[in-house]
């Protein structure tokens, strides 16, 4: 949407938010840096980066309150489960209204009066658009221009494509539990420190976060953040799962290198990772 506002197919937007939750993969902040230098400022359009702090720090410090991850639980007795998360409202959400609220001159707690919003695009394609939703604050008003332009996500590819943007990275953090096994074997087979960024940080949340366990309220069971319940450097990534399969069929022949391995991603508006995978017969998702 950045390059179709900077371009002129689209109208030219005000500003372009990103909000960082501190642990995003090395290539989405060099790809943001590069969006900003080639497309953006060329434009006249301010790339605002905001944040509310580092999520992997956070969920390891004791001192720090930590809005949930969406970890994979395996109780006491067997049982699956699952964290609530809260992170993308409190990381991504959260952080974008604070900023919102700045730009329109009315921070927090300040009264937004009657008639005062922002219209914000959501880059949502055809192919999602269930998950086009009303704001749930009236000073936003969300719009979605790749839906009114009719395009897919195959639309998307072949225009970053003709950008030169066809190694176009998804923005999600390094560590997230919903990552695919394409995304996970991403990050083990082309970036061996990052690899082992997530699979220590994997290791340090298997009794959940620090401060939960400094408060007293230890979880009962072990955390992971693998939808196998098993540590990261064991699990199962390298199978190829029924989804995996379709993606790949679907983009064989629209710009594959973009999608290539990140086949999850995470939006604050759009989060993929709503309901947990059907496992299979051998406990993989599928």
């Amino acid at each position: 949407m950045l390059a179709l506002s900077a371009e002129g197919i689209l109208p030219k937007v005000d500003y372009a938010i990103f909000a960082d939750t501190g642990w995003e993969p090395k290539a989405v902040y060099e790809h943001l840096d590069r969006l900003e230098r080639e497309i953006a400022e060329p434009a006249g359009i301010p790339i605002i980066r905001v944040s509310s702090g580092n999520i992997r720090n956070d969920a390891l410090s004791p001192d720090h309150r930590f809005a949930s991850m969406p970890l994979y639980i395996l109780n006491r007795d067997g049982r699956p489960g699952m964290t609530r998360r809260q992170c993308t409202g409190e990381y991504k959400v959260k952080p974008i209204k604070k900023k919102v609220r700045d730009l329109l001159g009315f921070p927090y707690p300040a009264r937004v009066p009657k008639g005062v919003f922002v219209e914000q695009w959501i880059g949502i394609s055809t192919d999602e658009f269930h998950r086009a939703k009303d704001a749930d604050v009236k000073y936003m008003r969300n719009a979605h221009p790749l839906i009114d332009m009719n395009w897919s996500r195959s639309d998307c590819v072949r225009y970053l494509t003709s950008l030169g943007l066809s190694e176009t990275p998804k923005s999600s953090c390094l560590g997230c539990p919903f990552h695919g096994n394409a995304q996970w074997r991403n990050i083990r087979d082309n970036s061996p420190e990052e690899w082992a960024d997530v699979v220590e940080f994997d290791a340090a949340i298997r009794k959940g976060n620090a401060r939960a366990n400094a408060s007293g309220n230890k979880l009962l069971g072990e955390a992971f953040l693998h939808r196998s319940r098993v540590p990261l450097d064991q699990a199962p990534i390298d199978h190829v799962t029924a989804g995996e399969w379709a993606a790949r069929q679907r983009d064989s022949d629209s710009a594959p290198e973009l999608e290539r391995g990140v086949v999850d991603g995470c939006s604050p508006w759009a989060c993929r990772g709503e309901v947990e995978p059907v496992l299979d017969d051998f406990g993989l998702a599928t």
